[in-house]
């Protein structure tokens, strides 16, 4: 009788790899200076919506070395940061935010509520389901739960020789399968995940998801600086690093030394009930 193939496990979720999600770190001071800003459309609309008047409270979740903080305080609020690396919470007090260093699901907010509470670019390294309660719990009535993050695609130039290189020098990754390509649907569908989990604590109106194109011009180094920072090379080792910039390096001056990346951000933003639903 033919034996039947294994099914293949269903891999961890972010939120479990904490090594990984406190990998970023490693070197902060590039990070902060590498990754994207945000739209100011969406920093415009999340405290337009928030309650309250004057300075706006907010908490930002995951909040790195402080990007999108910042924005935020420059908007006018108050912010506080939590998160879960040291190693970013010290850069992001440098730059003059207040953090304290907790995972959210564990952070003690000690009676604290919020306006806001933001997480950008960060929220799949939060159990979805007990971080939407978690925020139910410190939001004020009316208050907003905005997640957003980016969504970049590589033109097919740049994005292919860039995963030939992480295939062979990181064989056994996997962050090293399937396309070198983004597929936008692909993270819309996971953000509707997101809606899903925040419908389900029965702590919030009808959840919103949004989306914000824009584009943004790289120059060689200016890309090769960005790469690192992702979650599939913070942890590599130089020797492995470097062999995987040159060849990027090499395909962006094939192109002429610079390329225009597409992004979208997208967002869920949900109003905290003033009853439970």
């Amino acid at each position: 009788m033919p034996t039947l193939p294994r099914e293949q496990p269903e891999p961890a979720p972010l939120y479990q790899s904490r090594q990984m999600a406190e990998s970023f770190g490693a070197d902060a001071q590039r990070y902060d200076r590498a990754r994207p800003g945000y739209p100011d459309d969406l920093v415009a609309r999340i405290v337009a919506g928030s309650p309250g008047t004057g300075a706006l409270d907010v908490l930002d979740v995951g909040c790195g070395t402080g990007i999108a903080a910042r924005r935020f305080q420059a908007a006018g609020c108050t912010v506080l940061g939590v998160e879960p690396d040291a190693r970013m919470a010290d850069f992001a007090r440098y730059r003059g935010l207040p953090v304290e260093v907790a995972t959210f699901e564990d952070w003690e907010p000690g009676g604290r509520t919020f306006d806001a509470v933001t997480a950008a670019q960060s929220w799949h390294w939060v159990d979805p389901l007990a971080g939407a309660v978690k925020a139910a719990q410190v939001l004020r009535p009316n208050g907003l739960l905005a997640i957003f993050g980016h969504v970049y695609e590589p033109p097919a130039e740049v994005a292919e020789p860039f995963a030939a290189a992480y295939r062979r020098v990181v064989p056994d990754s996997p962050f090293g399968g399937g396309s070198a390509r983004r597929p936008l649907d692909m993270y819309q569908a996971a953000y509707a995940k997101v809606a899903d989990r925040i419908r389900e604590t029965g702590q919030f109106d009808a959840p919103e998801q949004s989306r914000c194109d824009w584009e943004h011009s790289y120059t060689r180094d200016q890309w090769l600086d960005l790469l690192p920072t992702t979650g599939g090379l913070t942890r590599l080792g130089p020797g492995q690093l470097a062999e995987i910039l040159g060849e990027v390096g090499r395909a962006i001056d094939a192109l002429g030394g610079s390329f225009t990346m597409p992004y979208t951000t997208l967002a869920v933003i949900a109003v905290r009930a003033t009853t439970p639903l």
